[in-house]
């Protein structure tokens, strides 16, 4: 849950599942008995529309949020945003969910791919490409396969290097062409251990398979997870949910769009119990991505 969401939950919907229910009601001012002390002539004070709430005696109000706050201030426990959003979940049952980025709209339509064939990375214009990205065959073997697939828009073969997503499809990219083959979705790697305690998140699968090759190929103890675009940020939510991650390192893009992406993972891992965000961006910059930065530590010419 974040804050967005959490601040679309009702504050009489609070109270009544803290057991208060209201001692007055004129249209959508609603009067309560305040659950913040001990009282007999009702003082605190809701807004239904607004959702907002002012308590006269302690001379205190605000959103749901801070309302949460201040009540668990009261019950001596922890009492940060993080802390009410956790107990608002809780209380409400709701699920969190990473907010995804909304790519721009572009004119041309997502051609309609038919996977032909998968096989070993054989294609020399394939290896070529992976070379100028400075990303070693031997290294890049382990992840991808080399995808034959038709467009049924145009009916042309396209052969292009393809990372398997949690759904079965392809993540396909050539130094010509950029799409996915069925059902589009993350990538998940599992770490070295067998109960990983943290995650690597990047964007794109050039992005992770960068950081393999200046680790010469030495893979994380940690759990990896391949956004494989922003649009589906949301889609990594179920495997944080529950599992007992303690650190998250994202490697987001330096633009626009990696800076929101970054900033929307921050405020989901908030909501999630004793989870540590640590944003990679410093090691990379100045450069737009990892990749790039990779290819720069290379002396290798920057691709179009």
């Amino acid at each position: 849950m974040n804050i967005e969401q959490a601040k679309t939950i009702a504050i009489i919907d609070i109270l009544d599942k803290l057991g208060f229910t209201p001692k007055k009601q004129t249209g959508h001012d609603y009067w309560y008995s305040s659950p913040l002390r001990n009282e007999k002539t009702p003082s605190f004070h809701v807004h239904t529309i607004k959702n907002i709430w002012y308590d006269f005696g302690e001379e205190l109000g605000g959103d749901v949020i801070g309302f949460v706050c201040v009540y668990l201030k009261r019950q001596n426990v922890g009492h940060t945003i993080s802390d009410a959003l956790r107990w608002l979940r809780n209380m409400t049952g709701l699920t969190p969910s990473i907010k995804p980025i909304a790519l721009p709209e572009t004119n041309t339509e997502e051609p309609k791919l038919k996977i032909l064939q998968v096989q070993p990375i054989e294609r020399l214009a394939l290896i070529r490409y992976l070379e100028k990205r400075g990303i070693p065959l031997a290294i890049a073997s382990e992840y991808l396969n080399e995808i034959h697939v038709r467009n049924l828009n145009t009916g042309k073969t396209i052969h292009a290097l393809g990372l398997k997503n949690e759904d079965g499809g392809y993540e396909l990219r050539n130094s010509f062409f950029k799409g996915t083959a069925g059902r589009k979705n993350i990538t998940v790697i599992r770490g070295t251990k067998t109960k990983a305690i943290g995650v690597q998140m990047f964007e794109g699968w050039p992005d992770y398979l960068s950081i393999m090759a200046q680790r010469d190929g030495k893979k994380f103890e940690e759990d990896t997870f391949i956004l494989n675009s922003l649009s589906c940020m949301d889609k990594a939510s179920a495997f944080f949910y529950q599992y007992g991650y303690k650190t998250v390192c994202t490697w987001m893009d330096n633009d626009s769009a990696g800076i929101k992406a970054t900033k929307n993972l921050d405020e989901y891992f908030k909501t999630q119990e004793n989870l540590v965000h640590r944003p990679m961006n410093d090691q990379y910059m100045p450069h737009k991505d990892v990749n790039e930065w990779h290819m720069h530590s290379l002396s290798l010419p920057m691709m179009e």
